[in-house]
C-alpha cells in the first residue's frame, strides 16, 4: 500500500512489504471490457459460438441449455435454445429434444417446430440399437469371455448416454469393474462413471472414482492424471472445499490440453482454479517469497535443492509454470490474482466485477460465485488493514470503493469474527490496530523459519547420501 496517503500512519511490522495500492489513486492499467456472457439481468451479449466451442458432448448442450435458463435475455435465450437444438439433432437424444422444442416453443419458426418424423426414426433406430446390443451382451455371458462381457457392458453403457438415460448409463459403466483386467480398463471405467456422475451431479460418487482410480497398480498416464485432478477439483468445489479445489486444478498438468472438453475446458480450470485460490489461500501460499542461495560442496545437493524449490512452486499459484500456461488463457484472472498479490485491490475487485456476469452463467461455478468474492473481499480487507496501526477509513473506502458505512459495516463483521484485531473510532472514522508484541512474534517466525529450513536441509543430505550410497528401493510410483 502507499504509506504516504493522508490519515494512515504505517507501523513497523515484521510481515514482508506491501505494494503500492492502486485503488488510492488511478491505475494506468485498466481492466478491459470483459468479454465473454452477458449479464445475468440483461447487458451485452456474448459471442455463444465461440463459448460452445471450447466444449464436446453432452455438456455443451447442457451449458447452452443453463445459459437460456439463467441469462434473463430473450436474444440470447434464444440463440442458445436454437444452437442446443441443432447439436441435439447431430446425436440421438430425442427426449431431450421434445424437451428443447418445448422451452423454444415456436418463436424460432417452423424449421424449428418438433421434427416428428425424425423423433420416431430415432427411436426405432435406437430400439433395435438397444436389443442387438443387449443380444450380444447375454451372448458374451454365455461365453464367459471377460474381456467380451466388458465391452458388452461399455457398449451398453455407452448407448444410454448417447441417449440421455444416465441412470442406466451409471450402473452398465459400474458393471463393467468387474470384468476389467488392467489398469488402464480400471481407469477408464472411472472415468466413465466420472462423466455420468458430473452430468448427474452426484459429486459423492465423482470423489469415489477419482480415489479408485488412483489406488490402480499401475501408475497412470498423464493425460487421465490430469483429468482425475480436475474431477477431484470440481467435486471439491461442488461441496465448498475451496482450498482442495485449488489444490487439485494447481496440480492439473499441461497435458490435458484439449482432451476432456466433455467436462471441463482449460479456460475453467484457469478461472476455477484461481478463484477458489484467492478465495482460500494465505498470501505466502500465492507465491513462493524467496529461494535462499545455498552454496553446495556437491552438485546432488544443489540438483536435490532444486527440485525441491521447484516442487514448493508447484504448490503456489502465481510461480507455478504448469498453472500458468492455464493462465494464459484468461488474462483477466492471471491479473486479478497478480493485482491482489501485489495489493492493487481497486484493479482487482475491477477484473471481479467484470468477470461476474461471465461466472453467474457458469453450469459449475454459478452457486459459488457470491461466498468466492465475499470470501476474496473479505481477505483483501484485511490483508490492507495488516501493516498499519490505524487507517483512514475515507481512503480505504476509496481503495475499495465503497462508502465509509458500506466499509464500517463490513469491519465491524470482520473484527466481531476476531479477523481483525482493531477497533473503530466512529467518530473521525479511524480504525485502529490492536497488535501484540510485533517484536517477538517476528524472532517466533525467524526461530520457526531457522528450524523448518535445517530439517528440510538435513533431509534433502539424507537423501542425496542415501542415493549416492544406492540405498534407494526403487519402486513404482503411485499417485
Amino acid at each position: 500500500m502507499d504509506g504516504g496517503d493522508e490519515g494512515v500512519v504505517v507501523a513497523p511490522m515484521g510481515d514482508e512489504s506491501m505494494c503500492s495500492n492502486g485503488g488510492a489513486v488511478d491505475d494506468p492499467r485498466r481492466p478491459p471490457a470483459s468479454s465473454g456472457k452477458a449479464a445475468a439481468g440483461g447487458g451485452e451479449q456474448m459471442d455463444l459460438e465461440a463459448y460452445v466451442a471450447l466444449y464436446t458432448g453432452r455438456t455443451r448442450v447442457s451449458r447452452l441449455l443453463f445459459i437460456a435458463e439463467r441469462c434473463g435475455n430473450e436474444g440470447m435465450q434464444l440463440e442458445a435454445l436454437r444452437m442446443a437444438h441443432d447439436e441435439i439433432k447431430k446425436g440421438e437424444d430425442s427426449h431431450l429434444y421434445r424437451e428443447v422444442i418445448a422451452k423454444i416453443g415456436g418463436r424460432l419458426g417452423p424449421l424449428y417446430a418438433l421434427d416428428q418424423t425424425w423423433v420416431d426414426m430415432v427411436d426405432r433406430r435406437a430400439e433395435a440399437r438397444k436389443e442387438k446390443l443387449e443380444n450380444e451382451l447375454n451372448s458374451y455371458k454365455t461365453n464367459l469371455i471377460k474381456e467380451s462381457i466388458r465391452m458388452g457392458f461399455n457398449d451398453l453403457a455407452d448407448f444410454f448416454y448417447a441417449h440421455g438415460q444416465l441412470g442406466d448409463a451409471f450402473k452398465n459403466y459400474v458393471r463393467t469393474r468387474d470384468y476389467c483386467t488392467s489398469s488402464k480398463h480400471i481407469s477408464q471405467m472411472c472415468l466413465n462413471v466420472i462423466l455420468v456422475s458430473i452430468e448427474l451431479g452426484q459429486f459423492m460418487h465423482v470423489s469415489n472414482y477419482v480415489s479408485k482410480a488412483e489406488q490402480a497398480p499401475e501408475q497412470v498416464d498423464p493425460i487421465t492424471h490430469s483429468k482425475l485432478r480436475c474431477a477431484a477439483g470440481l467435486a471439491y468445489m461442488e461441496t465448498k472445499k475451496y482450498k482442495l479445489a485449488a489444490r487439485k486444478f494447481l496440480e492439473t498438468g499441461p497435458e490435458l490440453g484439449s482432451n476432456y472438453t466433455d467436462v471441463i475446458a482449460q479456460q475453467d480450470v484457469a478461472t476455477y482454479g484461481g478463484l477458489c485460490a484467492l478465495a482460500s489461500f494465505d498470501r505466502t501460499e500465492l507465491k513462493v517469497s524467496f529461494m535462499p542461495v545455498i552454496f553446495s560442496p556437491t552438485l546432488e545437493f544443489h540438483s536435490m535443492y532444486t527440485n525441491y524449490y521447484s516442487f514448493l512452486c508447484q504448490n503456489k499459484v502465481i510461480d507455478n509454470i504448469n498453472f500458468r500456461n492455464f493462465l494464459e488463457l484468461v488474462p483477466e484472472v492471471r491479473e486479478l490474482i497478480n493485482d491482489f498479490y501485489a495489493s492493487r485491490y481497486a484493479s482487482c475487485l475491477e477484473y471481479l466485477e467484470n468477470l461476474k456476469p461471465n461466472l453467474l452463467l457458469d453450469i459449475h461455478l454459478h452457486d459459488h460465485v457470491e461466498t468466492l468474492y465475499t470470501d476474496i473481499r473479505h481477505k483483501a480487507i484485511i490483508q490492507y488493514t495488516h501493516p498499519f496501526i490505524s487507517v483512514d477509513l475515507h481512503t480505504m473506502a476509496g481503495a475499495f470503493k465503497t462508502s465509509v458505512a458500506g466499509l464500517e459495516k463490513e469491519l465491524e463483521a470482520l473484527i466481531t469474527d476476531d479477523k481483525i484485531q482493531a477497533r473503530i473510532d466512529s467518530h473521525n472514522k479511524i480504525l485502529y490496530a490492536r497488535h501484540a508484541d510485533q517484536r517477538n512474534a517476528t524472532f517466533q517466525r525467524v526461530l520457526q523459519t531457522g528450524v523448518e529450513f535445517e530439517r528440510d536441509v538435513r533431509s534433502m543430505l539424507m537423501r542425496a547420501n542415501l542415493i549416492k550410497q544406492e540405498s534407494i528401493l526403487r519402486a513404482a510410483r503411485k499417485l
